[in-house]
């Protein structure tokens, strides 16, 4: 390729080619993100030139701007072409004309989206499910906004040195180059400007369409801003506490000050982790200007918000120094008319070495409605956020969960998804969380059998020529690029791990007993491993997991048999998930929030090997995949890694190689199609973004919409109550005193009797409650009765008859509860009696 040397270049305009007629269509097509997830417009541009087209990484607006004007006009020209471009402009009118909004109005704020591997504005698996969020939302009819940013540097292109030493390339994405379109207000590109100490920055934003959903890209790119401002937006995920808040600050604050500037009135605020929990703020901002209280400004701004967090580590959530915080929102307090330590308060969090603002807390804190994205990982979120519920119980606490999913069609390879709609029934494609129209048992055993060996066979020469280009790259000498043309058999057992590197993937655990490990390998039947996968760029543990498994992979003299490839990104992972006959997953539990490649790779007619974290916990029914290891917890990391390691050789060597070889008489392996059945059985509807999107309407955006419409009925009548409620009950509360006496002997039923003095709260929103906990976890909740007054003390009574042997564990508390709160724990007002635990054995 020419190199051309740099102009002092004034600008850029870019000149989008003048269609023949009969192909205006593709214009149309290229500027909506419709066409990721339907093979026959990507076939379209495609046939305008293969090379281009792999070259820019499927990206049809380019295809078109170097498209041959010749080529163009001699496609112009074919009928049977031209006849699938209106086809497809039909299927995709039609697709948009059966989507009629669905309320409620819903602002989906995150980070990093990842819709394809021509946008690479994501990092890994939060952005990837953000994107299918949207695609799910537009399927649905979703009445949803995205809004996120525009990184103009993108996320780095990953190349691996021959030693596996990562190496991080960026390049410079033209928006002008992109199905992107500059948003204009009264003709020119909108701005919107938040401030930064000494000075103000401004954002515009670009307009990205997904099937029916628009999302807004923001961009600091603007010649008035400074150049270290400029930049603010270039790099997802830039170093530096510093620029990491003031990109929150662009995502949270910018954006609904961009929406607003757009006229746009969501009714329910959807912060996709703590990135955007800025948004918070300006609302509550808003409010206040308009003439509410704080206390009424935080109470009607959190009704409608709701925050997804993805990390189930306390280090993974961001959190900055107050220092940091105060100078950055220097005057917000007064803003929103309340002191700077009420203020600081919104995001304190202690740590051992002090307090920080967790951007988490911040969510919570201004939201009525939170969720993890597995149901372990919500018991893990609870458990890690208990603390800002004091008094309550870990499973009290008010973080419920949706398990993540993917969107089906994005990732399905088309031959899966022919061979489904012959077999399924129609209304399988729009009903794809539907377990009724997923009928395996009509998948023909020799029909599966020859896709899934197709897809196999594809996947080889797909590893072999990015094998061949990585070496070529290196400087690596001829012989190793014929070498690496033969990597691989296409009809041997595949197995594969792509991920980001993180130290708690365990990449490298298959390694820990080289014996074992060479013995398997180097057995009678063929077994072969792909890996991929980027280390975060400050990552340094992850780049010397990269290091150590090439090292290994050499050292054992596996490179034949062991593959590691470079620049995992969207294109890599659906020829992986829909080509390996094994996806491999090795985290520790429990700190896989989710994961949702497995369920890909599921779609397709994989086998999960897992690990029982994240969705895996939820789906494995020993009939559809294998656990590595168990659900029980470790003392060490170094015992848990020995015995996943053991767990993974022994299931590998004694069950999934037999069963994969194990061929019948016509050829097919009998037993292993039976497991790929029911797995695309249980995973293909349970875990679609269909599913998980429709839970979201039902279970988060339209009960908040509905309370938020309530809390403002007659002038705000409810908001003002509850506000007030909440303020007296807070400066009140500190007096509360509780006693607890127990009537009873050892021997159940249990009788108790509480005393309760409460001055200044209203006596009909305390509750009394016995709190019993069985010693095997399980808990129950009983209201006490109120039994008149003694002495200025409230005097409540109850029995508790244990329905099970075993031992309890028991305790009295009040808490303080309004009938209009969105659930009875949305806020901890909870004093407990004293003296502390006692113990009731029933034999």
């Amino acid at each position: 390729m020419i190199e051309f040397l740099p102009m002092n270049a004034l600008g850029r305009i870019t000149a989008m080619p003048t269609l023949p007629e009969p192909l205006r269509g593709l214009r149309e097509l290229a500027y909506n993100l419709w066409w990721t997830w339907n093979p026959e417009a990507q076939h379209l541009f495609e046939q305008i030139d293969p090379v281009q087209w792999k070259r820019f990484r499927k990206n049809p607006v380019r295809t078109l701007l170097d498209a041959d004007p010749e080529r163009l006009a001699s496609l112009a020209e074919n009928p049977a072409y031209v006849g699938a471009v209106q086809a497809t402009v039909s299927s995709f009118h039609q697709y948009l004309k059966a989507r009629p909004k669905r309320p409620p109005r819903v602002a989906y704020f995150s980070m990093e989206y990842g819709f394809h591997e021509s946008l690479p504005l994501y990092s890994g698996g939060l952005g990837v499910l953000a994107g299918d969020h949207i695609k799910a939302a537009s399927d649905m009819g979703l009445d949803l906004t995205g809004v996120g940013m525009f990184y103009h540097e993108g996320y780095f292109r990953q190349e691996l040195t021959p030693e596996g030493q990562q190496r991080e390339v960026y390049e410079e994405l033209r928006a002008e180059e992109l199905p992107l379109s500059p948003v204009l207000k009264d003709g020119r590109p909108i701005r919107v400007g938040v401030e930064f100490p000494g000075r103000t920055v401004y954002i515009t934003a670009y307009r990205l369409e997904v099937g029916t959903v628009p999302v807004y890209l923001m961009s600091t790119n603007l010649p008035e801003n400074q150049p270290e401002d400029r930049a603010l937006t270039a790099r997802l995920y830039a170093p530096g506490q510093e620029i990491r808040i003031e990109q929150e600050m662009i995502l949270g604050i910018g954006g609904v000050r961009l929406l607003r500037a757009l006229g746009l009135e969501p009714e329910v605020w959807h912060m996709n982790e703590g990135h955007a929990a800025f948004l918070g703020l300006e609302r509550v901002r808003e409010k206040v200007a308009a003439g509410y209280s704080f206390a009424e400004a935080l109470e009607i701004a959190a009704a409608g918000a709701l925050f997804t967090t993805h990390t189930p580590v306390p280090a993974g959530h961001d959190s900055f120094p107050f220092e940091l915080v105060e100078r950055y929102l220097e005057g917000w307090w007064d803003r929103l008319g309340i002191s700077k330590e009420r203020f600081l308060a919104l995001g304190h969090e202690e740590k051992s070495y002090g307090p920080v603002f967790s951007m988490s807390n911040l969510a919570l804190r201004t939201s009525r409605a939170a969720g993890g994205v597995s149901a372990l990982h919500g018991q893990v979120s609870r458990a890690m956020f208990q603390h800002l519920w004091k008094g309550l119980e870990a499973e009290e606490v008010p973080i419920s969960h949706i398990t993540n999913g993917v969107h089906t069609f994005s990732f399905l390879h088309p031959e899966m998804h022919a061979l489904y709609a012959r077999r399924f029934p129609k209304a399988w494609a729009t009903e794809l969380h539907n377990p009724a129209h997923w009928t395996v048992e009509r998948l023909e055993e020799d029909e599966l059998w020859r896709v899934r060996n197709r897809l196999r066979a594809r996947l080889v020469e797909e590893v072999r020529e990015r094998l061949v280009e990585q070496r070529r790259r290196n400087g690596e000498p001829p012989a190793r690029l014929r070498a690496a043309e033969k990597v691989l058999d296409p009809s041997a057992l595949t197995i594969g791990f792509a991920r980001r590197f993180a130290t708690y993937k365990r990449a490298i655990l298959m390694f820990a007993d080289p014996e074992r490990l060479l013995a398997i390998l180097n057995g009678p039947l063929p077994v072969q491993f792909i890996f991929a996968g980027k280390a975060h760029p400050k990552d340094e543990p992850g780049k010397e997991f990269l290091k150590r498994l090439a090292e290994k992979i050499r050292a054992l003299d596996l490179e034949d048999k062991v593959i590691l490839l470079e620049n995992y990104d969207l294109g890599l992972a659906r020829a992986l998930v829909q080509g390996v006959d094994v996806w491999l997953n090795t985290p520790r539990r429990p700190m896989e929030a989710s994961g949702t490649s497995g369920m890909k790779a599921a779609l397709n007619g994989a086998l999960n090997f897992s690990v029982l974290d994240g969705w895996w916990a939820e789906a494995f029914n020993t009939t559809n995949g294998w656990a590595i290891g168990d659900e029980r917890t470790y003392a060490t990391e170094e015992a848990q890694d020995h015995a996943d390691a053991q767990s993974f050789y022994d299931t590998l060597q004694y069950e999934i190689i037999p069963l994969f070889y194990a061929r019948g008489a016509v050829g097919t392996p009998s037993g292993w199609l039976a497991m790929v059945r029911d797995s695309i059985r249980t995973c293909g509807p349970t875990y679609s973004a269909q599913r998980m999107v429709g839970e979201y309407h039902q279970k988060f955006y339209a009960p908040l919409a509905r309370r938020a419409a309530r809390l403002l009925e007659q002038e705000g009548a409810v908001l003002k109550e509850v506000a007030a409620w909440k303020t007296l009950v807070q400066k009140h509360w500190d007096g509360v005193r509780l006693w607890a006496e127990v009537l009873s002997s050892a021997e159940p039923p249990l009788r108790v009797r509480a005393f309760v003095q409460a001055y200044g709260i209203p006596t009909e929103t305390l509750r009394v409650e016995l709190v019993v906990r069985r010693h095997s976890g399980d808990l129950e909740t009983l209201p006490l009765k109120p039994s008149g007054q003694e002495r200025e003390a409230l005097v409540f009574t109850g029995t508790y008859q244990p329905t099970r042997p075993g031992s309890y564990t028991y305790g009295v508390r009040v808490v303080a509860v309004h009938p209009e709160l969105s659930n009875p724990r949305e806020v901890a007002f909870v004093k407990w009696a004293q003296p502390g635990v006692e113990e009731l054995v029933q034999t």
